[in-house]
């Protein structure tokens, strides 16, 4: 029996994405026209699901293409969509805005390479937001218990939900792809011995997208 559910949605294509910068609160400036057809699409797909079983709330973060998204949900299933600060995504410091290109050339790789160490100054480490974020959606997860909550959401967010409830420790050499608009699916089941476990339904799913024209490659 699936006691509660966590469907995560990455936003789609935002602008920022298109252009290689980096999206952080000062220069995100929200969907593209190809972010918002992906996002319609997962919306419509979730819509009809919506229909044989009810999803309750939408959540999403602070950042404009994070909200645009959940908007769009949110209209196709009827329900409130709700902002919440736990769900932002890394802190950028002085590389907001900047090329990812010069970024990573300065800081010797990605925010992955270097766990421990910021990537720009002022910025987060790796690790240092997993454990911020992996406790923030924890609180927001048991909240929701029982229920059927769509996020969204950064594609690091559907990193930290997999490193909190696959139970990955922080710092583990581990990664995953997460496309624009994909679907994530967690479930919370109990068994008929009454034991629970989380149990990944399904990660990155992209099949509503597939008449979609491809992201260009930045």
């Amino acid at each position: 029996m699936i006691t509660t559910e966590l469907v995560f949605v990455r936003h789609g294509q935002a602008q920022c994405n298109a252009d290689g910068l980096v999206g952080g609160p000062r220069t995100c400036t929200g969907l593209t026209g190809l972010g918002y057809a992906q996002v319609e699409q997962a919306a419509h797909r979730l819509a009809a699901e919506h229909l044989k079983q009810p999803f309750d709330v939408v959540y999403t973060g602070p950042r404009i293409r994070l909200i645009q998204t959940g908007e769009i949900i949110s209209q196709a299933l009827h329900i409130p969509v709700y902002t919440d600060d736990r769900l932002d995504g890394p802190v950028h410091g002085d590389a907001d805005g900047k090329p990812w290109s010069t970024v990573k050339t300065t800081a010797d790789g990605g925010p992955h390479a270097h766990p421990d160490t910021p990537w720009a100054t002022g910025s987060d480490t790796w690790n240092g937001y997993l454990e911020r974020a992996s406790r923030l959606l924890s609180e927001l997860i048991d909240q929701h218990k029982g229920q059927r909550v769509v996020f969204a959401s950064h594609g690091e967010t559907v990193i930290t939900a997999h490193t909190l409830l696959l139970g990955i420790p922080i710092g583990s050499p581990s990664g995953f792809t997460v496309n624009h608009a994909s679907i994530t699916r967690w479930q919370h089941q109990r068994n008929r011995l009454n034991q629970t476990r989380w149990m990944l339904d399904r990660h990155n799913d992209t099949g509503h997208l597939a008449l979609l024209a491809p992201e260009a490659s930045t």
